[in-house]
């Protein structure tokens, strides 16, 4: 590739697969594909490849390969579009990438990019206590914002809709009455970060959630790693789980490993032995019991229970258990269903079961914060682009953002910002103290985004 990177296929397919894998750069407003080892290469067959030397790279060249990655991904993806083979989230994504500026890196700028904007462009951080709007307006040079409180259910019923009509009712000099669905003709695009996901967590405000696991383990996540700030310290207080029940799945999938001498063989013993997506090869000991899991379900739904996290064993290579029982599970009627395997198909249940559970107890949240914002426009609001910033400091289609997506939107965007604006090129790192209303976050920049893999 001469950007001094190296691949790795993805068992990923276009487009089924790759949507939820979209992101949007935050800088340049391209589509780049990123997971939590880097950025990600869309192939000319639809298919994923996963820089494996990322970590080792320099910054100079993780910079030129980035470019030209994003380039061609934006290329290979709009390839997609033509043939009408993609979602459409992905084809809202890909409109920011379809004007010079993104295509040239200036999208997030302001400046001349934004008096020469076809429409208004909006960023928003919706905060526990207070809503700021950044608004570019055609024509005008200089910036608008607006501050408002996040709740004032007393003057309107949501902060970021009020500050947007409250900028276009200014910049248009025509009324936009609060009482009416907005005229969303004039937007060009919002985009937005969030405080809602993490503090429905720090306060315990989500979803009624139930746990799905593997016969055996129902403990696993209230046990979780043995991870504690004082290994010593004989009072340690365990942090609570987001569940309320457990229920186990009857069913076992075990990797394929050499068999010790005197064990008899697994097709001996009848077992299916198949190919996992990883490559590795797992032996399927028992399928999950359907019949039996089907009225503990349905008495969890009549009890009040909104949402579960489907959690088995060895689901990041072998998925088709996971969404035997979420199919179950919908057919019950839960109206959210989140499998671990969708959403961190990595090795160790713990994390990708935190991942899971933390995703079912917080999206119903975050759908129904973005079913009340869109409902205050007109039908045209489906022709914005409505973008939130992801935990991982992304832009993701509104339809796409979900819990575990969402936990960290607002801070990364804190983030962003000031590893943007502060931070001089080879200077000093740079600390951001962000505190709010709600909850005070800490971070740190020297350069680059690093990275922290917890065991």
């Amino acid at each position: 590739s001469g950007c001094g990177y190296s691949r790795q296929m993805l068992t990923l397919q276009a487009p089924e697969d790759i949507d939820r894998h979209i992101t949007l750069d935050v800088a340049t407003g391209q589509p780049v594909v990123i997971d939590a080892l880097g950025p990600v290469v869309v192939n000319s067959d639809g298919t994923l490849s996963r820089i494996t030397n990322w970590e080792r790279m320099e910054e100079s060249e993780r910079d030129v390969a980035k470019r030209r990655i994003s380039k061609r991904n934006v290329e290979r993806l709009r390839a997609f579009r033509d043939k009408g083979e993609l979602k459409q989230s992905l084809v809202s994504a890909l409109a920011a990438a379809s004007s010079d500026g993104a295509a040239s890196g200036d999208a997030g700028g302001g400046g001349a990019e934004g008096r020469n904007a076809s429409g208004f462009r909006f960023s928003i951080d919706r905060g526990g206590t207070f809503t700021d709007v950044y608004a570019l307006c055609p024509g005008e040079a200089v910036p608008r914002c607006v501050k408002l409180l996040s709740v004032d259910p007393a003057n309107y019923p949501d902060a970021p809709r009020e500050g947007i009509r409250r900028v276009l009712e200014a910049a248009t000099g025509v009324p936009h009455p609060r009482g009416e669905r907005l005229n969303s003709s004039r937007i060009e695009w919002i985009r937005m970060g969030t405080t809602v996901a993490t503090n429905a967590l720090l306060e315990r405000d989500g979803a009624r959630t139930a746990l799905l696991v593997s016969k055996g383990f129902a403990d696993v996540l209230h046990i979780g790693s043995q991870a504690r700030p004082d290994i010593f310290d004989l009072r340690v207080r365990c942090p609570g789980v987001l569940y309320e029940a457990v229920v186990e799945v009857d069913e076992r999938v075990v990797l394929a490993k050499s068999e010790p001498p005197g064990e008899e063989s697994a097709a001996r013993r009848g077992l299916r032995r198949v190919r996992g997506e990883t490559g590795e090869q797992v032996l399927i000991e028992r399928e999950p019991d359907l019949d039996a899991l089907r009225g503990k379900l349905a008495a969890l739904r009549a009890s009040g229970v909104e949402a579960v996290a489907v959690v088995l064993m060895h689901a990041y290579t072998y998925r088709q258990h996971e969404e035997a029982v979420a199919a179950l599970a919908r057919e019950v009627g839960f109206a959210q269903v989140t499998t671990s395997s969708s959403t961190l198909p990595m090795v160790k249940l713990v994390p990708r079961g935190y991942t899971a559970t933390a995703d079912a107890y917080l999206t119903p949240h975050i759908k129904a914060y973005l079913a009340s914002f869109v409902a205050g426009f007109d039908d045209d609001i489906s022709k914005v682009e409505i973008s939130f910033m992801q935990s991982d400091g992304g832009l993701a289609p509104a339809d796409s953002f979900c819990g575990f997506r969402a936990v960290l939107s607002g801070p990364a965007g804190g983030y962003i910002g000031y590893a943007k604006t502060a931070h001089t090129p080879g200077g000093p790192p740079v600390i951001g103290f962000d505190m709010g209303g709600t909850s005070t976050d800490v971070s740190r920049y020297a350069g680059s985004v690093e990275q922290v893999f917890e065991a």
